[in-house]
């Protein structure tokens, strides 16, 4: 059995959103797989919009120098927008998977169509600009908000879960899809629980993009260091941005 180390990167400061992120990927992780479950120091809470991403990104690339020092060999970034996954596949030699991504292509493989549930609706629009950069598009059925924060997911109330179940109810019973991708990295430990409840596939990106990067390095392939993809080209970076030198 290989054994491998993945890094599985929560974009945002939340320590009990990095909790549930590890506890899901370690959940689904092959024997002898080691799971790094990190978040930066330095940034936003939670992930809400293009602003927050952008600040996000810059943690996603410090952690990707940190885990490659520590030894992973692979990466997720798991929030659902994705933020700095190409910049991330610039600095890493191993491959990067972003959740969105994931469970995207997780879910064409098992169904025609599928919904997505995620949590506010501007994560919605932000949600389909993925869909049309990753070529999803018309897979989609249609997209959902609870209309609540991230960080409800993580409140103890249980109110965002049962949002989230309502939502995927919904979906099923009014999009025609077949499966349904969970829109937030922190609906991670929902996805199974759900499946069995909705008798359709709920996909989690957190999960879907573990597996992805098991059989990525099983395969023995890492980010293509030929192209846009290459390293950065090295020049001077000043005041905090040094760390990524």
């Amino acid at each position: 059995m290989s054994s491998f180390c993945i890094q599985v990167i929560n974009p945002n400061t939340s320590l009990a959103m990095t909790q549930t992120i590890g506890e899901a990927a370690r959940s689904v992780a092959a024997p002898g797989t080691q799971i790094l479950a990190t978040c930066p120091t330095q940034g936003v809470e939670s992930i809400e919009g293009h602003f927050d991403e952008a600040i996000a990104a810059i943690g996603v690339l410090e952690q990707i120098k940190k885990g490659q020092a520590q030894g992973a060999q692979g990466h997720v970034i798991a929030c659902f927008g994705d933020p700095g996954l190409l910049a991330a596949r610039e600095l890493a030699s191993g491959p990067v998977v972003g959740i969105a991504e994931a469970a995207m292509h997780m879910a064409t493989l098992v169904a025609t169509r599928f919904s997505i549930v995620t949590t506010l609706p501007r994560t919605v629009i932000i949600a389909r600009h993925l869909l049309q950069q990753y070529g999803f598009e018309h897979h989609c059925a249609a997209l959902h908000a609870i209309d609540l924060p991230v960080l409800a997911l993580e409140d103890g109330t249980g109110l965002a879960q049962e949002k989230v179940r309502e939502r995927c109810l919904q979906a099923k019973r009014e999009d025609g899809s077949g499966a349904i991708v969970l829109g937030c990295g922190g609906m991670a430990n929902l996805a199974r629980e759900l499946t069995q409840e909705l008798g359709i596939p709920v996909i989690d990106g957190v999960t879907a993009a573990v597996k992805m990067v098991e059989s990525l390095l099983a395969l023995g392939l890492g980010t293509s260091k030929h192209g846009d993809l290459a390293y950065p080209n090295k020049k001077p970076l000043s005041g905090g941005f040094e760390i990524l030198s």
